[in-house]
């Protein structure tokens, strides 16, 4: 069976929105502004911001030429398969499968550090042990995995489903940033507080935009998950790129609506806030009074809720699409026979994360910071499809040649500039967001497993034909015109 007679077409373009929004903004808005503050200063983070967002953009454009010229399920991994063939294809769904279940387990931990935050006295009892110098709490374990396991529940019992729950908990969250943001600018004008420092102390300006920069990668990862659901967009799959870019700018808004508020909150009082559990809340609290705190509460609930489900929801499709091709067993390719999701994906998942909350939050933050890498390379895949669908005008699983795009083939260029560009931040000795030792070495570990796995499945996914292939994962092409 294929994609194009299985999977719903049930994701309305407000749905789609959300997911690339919800995905992309997380608990990191409500809770790092603080630091930005120091690491970046507040001009610093605001040019860092719009650098990073900048670059993204550009990275976006590709995406939605890409997903207009193949609509089809798990985006990335058609995408590399058909630009640079088999052996790429593999590469890009290991990253995705890695990076988008790293992030729903993390989004998971983030829960119950607003339980943590809300309810110490609740959580903070019957000590396990500890991590990494994390402390481990029965409450905090139970609760994670109750989130796992009900929003892998939500994920499986339709599109249609996880789609209305990701809209309107976005507009729950924009709501309340938005009203943060109208009474920071209110006290702002009123009492004109003193500002944080435009750049840190004795740091260089361009260091300070570059950790920021730096960070990019890791704050829009989610605008991504667009093209993973394109073979169930009830829409025409040209709408994909204004749904990506408004995704962006969004995201871009709210981290830059947070930094301004928490900067005019703090003002100049960051010593008194800084061994706070979480200075950004409290500050806002004390700027706006209890419902401050609240709305901070309602905001990283739902930054963090919309990135459990919309990371499901694309892991899955992911796991979908890489069965379907051959590349993992066909079980991962079978769906519910009456809600037509990936239960299969989706209950692997979260298997997977259901195993973390044990080892707490410092070591799996070890392995989300890795993931960027394999978000970095998969950016360049699609990037790089882009380029060889404007340039030659079809790629392999495209139903039909389309007119070259001079214009389209620049923008993919730098799209894999900056992809690399990210890679370089990364990896290279000394750059601004380089790696940590136990981040490194988790890397090394998932790609050594990653090419056992390969070489254990290599044989059977390279003796399927091109036809089958086609037929697997790029048959949903034809249903669009």
């Amino acid at each position: 069976m294929t994609n194009q007679t299985t999977l719903q077409r049930s994701l309305k373009p407000s749905w789609v929105f959300a997911m690339a929004l919800g995905s992309a903004v997380g608990w990191g808005a409500f809770i790092l502004p603080f630091t930005w503050a120091t690491t970046g200063g507040l001009l610093g983070t605001f040019i860092g911001f719009l650098i990073g967002g900048a670059m993204i953009s550009i990275i976006a454009v590709s995406y939605g030429y890409a997903i207009e010229k193949l609509p089809v399920t798990g985006g990335g991994v058609a995408y590399a398969l058909a630009s640079l063939g088999r052996l790429h294809g593999f590469i890009a769904g290991w990253a995705l499968t890695l990076g988008y279940s790293g992030i729903v387990a993390l989004n998971a931990s983030a829960v119950t550090l607003v339980f943590r935050v809300t309810l110490p006295e609740f959580i903070m009892q019957w000590k396990l042990y500890s991590v990494a110098g994390w402390d481990i709490y029965l409450p905090e374990v139970l609760i994670a995995t109750l989130f796992i396991v009900g929003f892998a529940v939500l994920n499986a019992s339709g599109a249609a489903i996880s789609g209305r729950f990701q809209y309107f908990a976005v507009l729950t969250m924009l709501v309340s940033v938005g009203i943060i943001l109208v009474c920071s600018l209110y006290y702002l004008i009123i009492d004109q507080p003193v500002l944080p420092p435009a750049f840190p102390e004795n740091v260089a300006p361009w260091s300070a935009i570059a950790t920021i920069v730096a960070f990019a990668p890791w704050a829009y990862v989610g605008f991504d998950t667009v093209p993973q659901l394109a073979g169930e967009f009830k829409f025409s799959p040209k709408k994909a790129f204004s749904l990506l870019m408004w995704g962006v700018i969004a995201a871009t808004a709210i981290y830059l609506a947070m930094m301004l508020s928490v900067s005019v909150a703090v003002s100049s009082e960051r010593d008194s806030y800084a061994e706070l559990a979480w200075p950004t809340a409290t500050a806002i609290a004390d700027m706006m009074g209890k419902g401050g705190f609240i709305l901070m509460v309602i905001a990283v609930s739902m930054g963090v809720l919309t990135g459990l489900n919309g990371f499901y929801a694309s892991s899955s499709r992911v796991l979908y699409t890489m069965s379907n091709a051959g590349m993992i067993p066909r079980i991962f390719g079978r769906l519910h026979p009456t809600f037509k999701t990936p239960v299969y994906g989706i209950a692997f998942v979260a298997a997977l994360c259901l195993i973390t909350p044990w080892f707490g939050r410092s070591a799996l933050l070890w392995i989300v910071d890795m993931t960027s890498v394999g978000i970095a390379i998969v950016y360049f895949y699609v990037c790089f499809c882009a380029y060889k669908i404007a340039k030659q005008g079809k790629v392999f699983g495209m139903s039909s040649e389309v007119t070259p795009s001079p214009a389209h083939k620049v923008i993919a260029v730098l799209g894999c500039m900056f992809s690399l560009g990210f890679l370089c931040l990364l990896l290279v000795p000394g750059s601004p967001g380089q790696l940590t030792a136990p981040s490194f070495i988790a890397l090394v570990f998932w790609v050594v497993l990653g090419v056992v796995f390969y070489l254990s499945l290599r044989s059977s996914y390279l003796e399927r034909t091109d036809e089958q292939i086609l037929e697997a994962v790029f048959n949903e092409n034809t249903s669009h015109s």
